[in-house]
């Protein structure tokens, strides 16, 4: 398996990747992106079904009027989107590179029967189109 190229999602996904709950303070959901150097992350519940998704740039602008006002931060239920682009572990990695071209999100969870199983990266999918190209 080392050797052959990755074809599909599953292949190159996180499996074990940072998510948080809508009751997730902003401060530390900023404090897990920096960590995990990612620039969003899927939102689960207690099923860790997929409920939302929240980004770097949800975040900062409330994150810095909260430091400024010294107020408390607000959750991430606050400010999620609850409409999320999800990926399917058997999705083509080409497929999925044609859906990445523009404005797309740069991390899609991936998610079967709408629980969360992983994440794919755009890093992740130029990384296995270089893989691809050289076997």
């Amino acid at each position: 398996m080392l050797n052959r190229a990755p074809t599909v999602v599953r292949d190159i996904m996180s499996r074990d990747c940072y998510r948080v709950t809508g009751n997730t303070s902003i401060t530390t959901l900023a404090q897990g992106l920096a960590l995990h150097r990612l620039p969003g992350v899927p939102v689960v519940d207690e099923h860790d079904n997929l409920i939302g998704f929240i980004s770097e740039q949800d975040v900062l602008g409330k994150l810095l009027q909260s430091a400024y006002l010294n107020d408390e931060a607000p959750l991430v239920k606050e400010l999620m989107r609850n409409e999320v682009l999800s990926v399917s572990p058997t999705k083509s990695i080409t497929d999925l590179a044609q859906e990445m071209l523009g404005q797309k999100p740069k991390v899609y969870p991936v998610t079967e029967q709408g629980r969360l199983c992983g994440i794919v990266t755009r890093r992740d999918v130029l990384t296995a189109i270089l893989r691809m190209r050289h076997n």
